[in-house]
């Protein structure tokens, strides 16, 4: 089973775009989820780091300038996406990492806040 961490850069940046209003709690994941074009586009413009940002998890041994290195993506390059959030729990619960399934659970508990 890979060794996944908890991105806290990427959990740190939902955040702030949880606090300022910039997510989509409509949306379906199926429907916003960037396509493998559009990653690579996140990518090229800003970096991995910038790339690494949209994402819940390090897989820890995946290389450190390789796309399959992030996990649990949350949004769609501009917004945080409830869908995603709630995708992401799941996944985490059925493969056995609570870190990340907590990380989650509070992002989405922080996002259904801000709706009100």
């Amino acid at each position: 089973m890979p060794d996944y961490t908890v991105n806290e850069a990427g959990v740190a940046h939902a955040r702030e775009l949880i606090d300022a209003g910039e997510y989509d709690a409509d949306t379906e994941w199926s429907q916003a989820a960037p396509s493998a074009a559009e990653q690579n586009e996140e990518r090229d413009d800003e970096g991995q780091e910038g790339y690494a940002q949209w994402h819940l998890a390090v897989d820890e041994s995946k290389g450190e300038g390789t796309k399959g290195r992030y996990r649990f993506p949350y949004g769609d390059f501009s917004r945080v996406n409830r869908a995603a959030l709630i995708h992401a729990k799941q996944r985490a619960a059925q493969n056995d990492h609570p870190e990340i399934e907590r990380a989650a659970d509070q992002l989405l508990e922080r996002l259904d806040a801000a709706r009100g």
